[in-house]
């Protein structure tokens, strides 16, 4: 008797499908998927829209450390040591999430060699991008800082089309990613959109042309 076959895994099937530890919810605009301090048991997974990382100190500053997109996983320090939510994450748009727990990601890990691929990649990708941002922050201005947020907010330099139209996001975010004012953001914006860099109007509207702003030195 012939034996069956396993059938081929697909990851992009598995983050589509409910079941097996996995469910998907809609978040509302400013909702909470997890906050700081919270129990760390499931890894994070966004379908659709955008998520904020953010950190609150003891003395109640807050600071956001990331901002993610579609195709972006979150909350994946729960595979390691990490018991407790380093962070806080919330949609700052309208969004659809995938909760993964703990058990099923490990399992799938152990017995895929695509997901443990595709979350590797995923992985070294996020670290290069975290060491971007620390030489952003170190040797850029502000200005070349916050036209580097809103292009990696539209997805600029990431696989796929870049979404030219983007959810509005709060200038004080903006600030906070960037790490500086209100108003030197204010000022900036005012700035790309005189220069047809941006338009905003309930929505955001990013140009390629930014990278202009990046380019020059």
């Amino acid at each position: 008797m012939t034996p069956k076959k396993k059938p081929v895994f697909r990851p992009a099937k598995f983050l589509s499908e409910v079941g097996n530890g996995r469910t998907i919810n809609a978040m509302a605009q400013d909702e909470v998927v997890f906050a700081q301090g919270e129990t760390a048991d499931a890894v994070f997974y966004v379908r659709k829209g955008k998520v904020k990382l953010s950190v609150v100190s003891k003395g109640g500053k807050e600071a956001v450390i990331a901002l993610l997109g579609t195709g972006d996983f979150f909350g994946e320090g729960c595979l390691t040591a990490q018991k407790l939510r380093m962070c806080t994450a919330t949609a700052i748009a309208q969004s659809s999430v995938m909760r993964l727990e703990r058990g099923t990601v490990l399992e799938v890990l152990k017995q895929e060699p695509a997901f443990s691929e595709l979350l590797l990649s995923y992985m070294l990708s996020r670290t290069m991008r975290i060491e971007e941002d620390l030489v952003d922050q170190l040797f850029n201005s502000s200005e070349k800082r916050l036209a580097r947020a809103l292009l990696l907010l539209a997805n600029f330099g990431k696989e796929g089309t870049p979404e030219m139209v983007i959810p509005k996001i709060s200038q004080e975010t903006l600030a906070e990613l960037v790490g500086t004012t209100r108003s030197r953001v204010s000022f900036f914006m005012n700035k790309f959109r005189r220069l047809g860099f941006i338009k905003y109007n309930g929505t955001l509207e990013v140009h390629s042309s930014l990278l202009n702003v990046i380019l020059h030195d």
